[in-house]
């Protein structure tokens, strides 16, 4: 399949916002090889984003920082959770520029060298999200505190974490969020070739 196997007809804009939501009229080649009817699909625009795990691989820590998440509120989950550094691409960044400006906004970290885990997508079935995940270079003695703009509400928390520690509470559900279970998993896999690289 490619680009030719589907159309979108039109699109109705159903809320306009911080975020963006509209109903997707398309029809898209089936694996049959013939096409699906006309039919509306609704669509969240949140943007694309950046998520980056701070790694101080001579101490064998991360940093994690620590927010009210409104969404979470309709889980099973306190909507205060432990996650990585990350932040919306605003237009004209590259992906490494975000890991770097959200470091600083979030954490008061200056990142050194940036690893690219890999790119992945949230949820496809109705949003448009990308996000880059990234390991970075960090100095753990340097974080800490409270951070987060002002004008978007942020109330951050930096936690420094042993890697060991952040591994055991992605195993036993402290860390849900999945822009961060994915690298520290990713790390508990290559971080011996992470330390290597950056000695």
């Amino acid at each position: 399949m490619s680009d030719k196997d589907y159309e979108v007809l039109r699109k109705e804009p159903l809320y306009d916002g911080y975020f963006r939501a509209d109903r997707w009229h398309v029809r898209y080649r089936r694996h049959d090889g013939g096409w699906s009817d006309d039919h509306g699909l609704e669509v969240f625009d949140r943007g694309h984003a950046v998520s980056v795990l701070p790694y101080d691989a001579a101490a064998d820590a991360v940093v994690l920082v620590e927010q009210f998440r409104i969404a979470a509120c309709q889980t099973t989950e306190p909507p205060w959770l432990m996650e990585a550094v990350a932040g919306a691409t605003k237009r004209g960044e590259e992906p490494e520029e975000v890991a770097r400006r959200e470091a600083l906004e979030e954490a008061g970290l200056s990142l050194g060298r940036l690893h690219h885990v890999m790119r992945f997508l949230p949820s496809p079935g109705a949003v448009t999200e990308e996000l880059h995940v990234y390991i970075g270079e960090a100095d753990s003695q340097m974080a800490g505190g409270h951070h987060g703009l002002a004008d978007e509400h942020e109330d951050i928390k930096v936690h420094v974490v042993a890697f060991a520690e952040a591994l055991a509470m992605v195993e036993d559900g402290r860390i849900v969020v999945a822009n961060t279970v994915i690298p520290v998993l990713w790390l508990a896999l290559h971080k011996d070739e992470i330390r290597a690289a950056w000695r």
